[in-house]
C-alpha cells in the first residue's frame, strides 16, 4: 500500500486512456481489440491506498466511441463513465486516413477530411461537457502524415501542416475548445522538438492549440531519432546531460503545454502502421526504463517549483501494451502509484 506523502495535492486529477485498447490492436497478425467496457473495468477496479482514478480519455473511433455517434449513443456511453465513479477529460481525433480523416499536409481533400474530423470530434466534446461528464481536457491532434513523406518538402509541408492546423484551431475555438499537438516523433513536421516548436509558433494561437507532452515520447525528441540534427544528447550520455539536455527541451515547450501523459521509456522505437517509430511505452518498473517519471513529470508540471495551475488532470498512456499485461489489476495498480507519486511532487490543492 502506497502512503501519500501530500494528500493535501488533490489536483491535477489522475486519468487513464482507454485507447490502448485500440492502438495497434485489431488488424491481421495484432492482438485482438480491447473494448471499451473492458478497458473502463481495469480503470475503475484499480486502488492504491483507497485512491483511485478520477477519469478516463477517449479516442473516438469505433468500437470505442464512434466519431459519428448520435446524442443517444454518447448519453449512454456518458452513463457508463459515471456509472463508474469516473468522468470524461480528453478525445483523442480520429484524424488520420485509415480512420476517416487524411493528411493535414497532403492534397485539398484530404485536408478537408482532417478538418471534418476536428469538427466532429468538437461536437462530441460539447455534448460531454453538456452532459456533465467533462470539465476539462483538450482534443489531441497531429498532421496524420509521417515524417519521411515530410522530407521531401519540409519547407512546403511545415507550410501546409501550419495552415491546415490554424483551421483546425478556428474550429476548436468556435466550439470552446483546445487542441493539444503530440509530440511523437512519427508525425510529420512534428519529429523534432524544434519542427513542432516551428509549427505551434506558426500557428500563433495558443489559447486554443497547445503541445501535449508525453514523456515517453519526448524523450525520444532528446535523441534525435527521426531528426537527427535537433538531437540533444548522444546515445551513451551521463545524468547530468540528460537532465541539462531536459532542461532545455521543457525550457522551450513547457509555455505551450497544455496536457502531459505520464510513461515510462527504455530508450526504444517501437510501434505499427501509422504509429511506427515512436517511443516505447513501458510500464513504470520496467527495468529497462530510463526515466525518473515523477523528477521527469516536474519539468511539465511545474516551474520555478511552483504547480502550474493550467493542468486540470495527468493521463497514463499505455499505448502497445500487450493484452495479457493489461489485463492484469497489478498493471493498473503500478501505474496509479506513480501517478500518486507525480501528483504528490507536484500537484496543487484545490
Amino acid at each position: 500500500m502506497t502512503t501519500l506523502h501530500n494528500p493535501s495535492h488533490q489536483l491535477p486529477n489522475l486519468h487513464n486512456a482507454l485507447w490502448p485498447g485500440l492502438v495497434g490492436k485489431g488488424a491481421p497478425g495484432a492482438e485482438p481489440i480491447i473494448g471499451f467496457d473492458a478497458m473502463l473495468d481495469f480503470t475503475a477496479r484499480a486502488s492504491v491506498g483507497g485512491v483511485k482514478f478520477d477519469g478516463v480519455d477517449l479516442f473516438l473511433f469505433d468500437p470505442h466511441v464512434g466519431i459519428d455517434s448520435t446524442d443517444d449513443q454518447l448519453k449512454r456511453i456518458a452513463a457508463k463513465v459515471a456509472k463508474k465513479d469516473l468522468v470524461i477529460g480528453s478525445l483523442v481525433a480520429p484524424i488520420w486516413a485509415p480512420t476517416g480523416g487524411g493528411s493535414a499536409m497532403g492534397s485539398k481533400s484530404e485536408r478537408t477530411k482532417f478538418l471534418s474530423q476536428i469538427k466532429k470530434s468538437c461536437r462530441i466534446a460539447k455534448k460531454f461537457r453538456d452532459l456533465g461528464i467533462r470539465h476539462y481536457g483538450i482534443i489531441r491532434i497531429d498532421s496524420a502524415d509521417s515524417a519521411k513523406n515530410w522530407e521531401t518538402d519540409p519547407a512546403g509541408n511545415t507550410k501546409k501542416i501550419i495552415s491546415t492546423f490554424k483551421e483546425a484551431t478556428k474550429i476548436a475555438q468556435a466550439h470552446g475548445e483546445r487542441l493539444a499537438a503530440e509530440g511523437e516523433i512519427c508525425w510529420a513536421g512534428m519529429h523534432g522538438w524544434k519542427s513542432m516548436l516551428q509549427i505551434l509558433e506558426g500557428v500563433g494561437m495558443p489559447e486554443n492549440l497547445g503541445f501535449q507532452a508525453d514523456l515517453a515520447h519526448t524523450y525520444l525528441y532528446l535523441l534525435g531519432h527521426n531528426a537527427p540534427k535537433q538531437s540533444l544528447l548522444k546515445p551513451r550520455h551521463t545524468q547530468a546531460q540528460f537532465w541539462n539536455a531536459y532542461t532545455l527541451l521543457t525550457d522551450a515547450l513547457r509555455p505551450w503545454t497544455i496536457d502531459v501523459h505520464i510513461a515510462q521509456n527504455d530508450g526504444t522505437v517501437h510501434g505499427s502502421g501509422t504509429h511506427d517509430k515512436t517511443g516505447r511505452h513501458c510500464l513504470p518498473n520496467d527495468p529497462n526504463g530510463k526515466l525518473d517519471i515523477v523528477k521527469a513529470a516536474g519539468y511539465w508540471l511545474t516551474e520555478n517549483k511552483r504547480p502550474l495551475a493550467r493542468f486540470g488532470h495527468i493521463c497514463w498512456d499505455g499505448c502497445m501494451f500487450p493484452n495479457d499485461v493489461m489485463a492484469r489489476p497489478k498493471t493498473w495498480n503500478d501505474i496509479l502509484a506513480v501517478m500518486i507519486q507525480v501528483r504528490d511532487a507536484h500537484g496543487q490543492a484545490w
